[in-house]
């Protein structure tokens, strides 16, 4: 991947390596405050969804995620790189729209979230460097949606993501898009049951949506930082990876 002139804040690479340690910790803490919010565990919110719906709900987020992928590629030509802010509070305000009518306006809302998250996810990209019209970003921006999501955010599964690498051809396009919808299935589906939650609606499908931007911004900040960082100390990226899910493992070992 080529990076951009725009420089990042220059920092030395064990303090970059740190702050990126301490966006992992705060990835999730909306998440927490979403699940206190419903009285719900994450690992249950799956079952409060229809049957119909939960069999749907691969296929909805696959078709999902490749409209997103084309929307979002789109809109950089029309819409200017959007703020930290003004991405969660446009998910937020969709969000709260989807949960006011109950489960077939939150199913409606689907698409265009993960359009605005996958946006957002460019737009991180953009803030270290990489260019998101070079095919290799785009991918790995879709392969930030393969993190746990914010209602998981408890045991450093979230980490699996950024060790994953395909070639990147066309024909891994559709591939990539197969290999991370189920993970984004259950996490959107998490979100889509917590929407539904009685007499929350509107605010529980604001506060998800909000936990969602604010989770994915964060990992795609770690998965982005992580590449700048072996790209400008010349370290296989693979090593530097290495190292950052030892700190991060050893933090959560020191929590528990």
């Amino acid at each position: 991947m080529e990076v951009l002139e725009n420089p990042i804040e220059p920092q030395t690479a064990e303090a970059r390596m740190q702050a990126l340690v301490r966006r992992h910790a705060k990835a999730g803490n909306a998440g927490i405050k979403v699940l206190n919010m419903i009285g719900g565990q994450a690992e249950s919110l799956l079952d409060r969804l229809p049957v119909a719906v939960r069999h749907r709900l691969n296929d909805a987020t696959e078709e999902a995620l490749t409209a997103a992928m084309a929307a979002a590629h789109r809109s950089r030509g029309v819409v200017p790189e959007n703020t930290v802010w003004m991405s969660r509070a446009m998910t937020t305000a969709m969000g709260a729209a989807g949960g006011w009518g109950g489960l077939g306006s939150a199913l409606a809302e689907l698409p265009f979230t993960t359009t605005v998250l996958l946006r957002a996810i460019q737009d991180v990209a953009v803030t270290h460097g990489f260019n998101p019209e070079e095919p290799g970003v785009r991918f790995d921006c879709v392969q930030v949606f393969a993190a746990a999501g914010p209602l998981d955010h408890d045991d450093g599964a979230d980490l699996a993501f950024l060790s994953t690498r395909m070639a990147v051809t066309g024909a891994t396009v559709q591939a990539l898009v197969a290999r991370v919808a189920p993970r984004l299935a259950t996490v959107l589906g998490q979100k889509l049951a917590a929407q539904t939650v009685p007499v929350l609606g509107a605010a529980a499908g604001a506060a998800t949506n909000y936990a969602y931007t604010a989770y994915y911004q964060q990992m795609a900040h770690v998965h982005f930082g992580l590449r700048r960082l072996a790209i400008e100390a010349d370290r296989d990226h693979a090593d530097v990876i290495a190292e950052f899910r030892e700190r991060v493992e050893g933090r959560l070992a020191d929590r528990s």
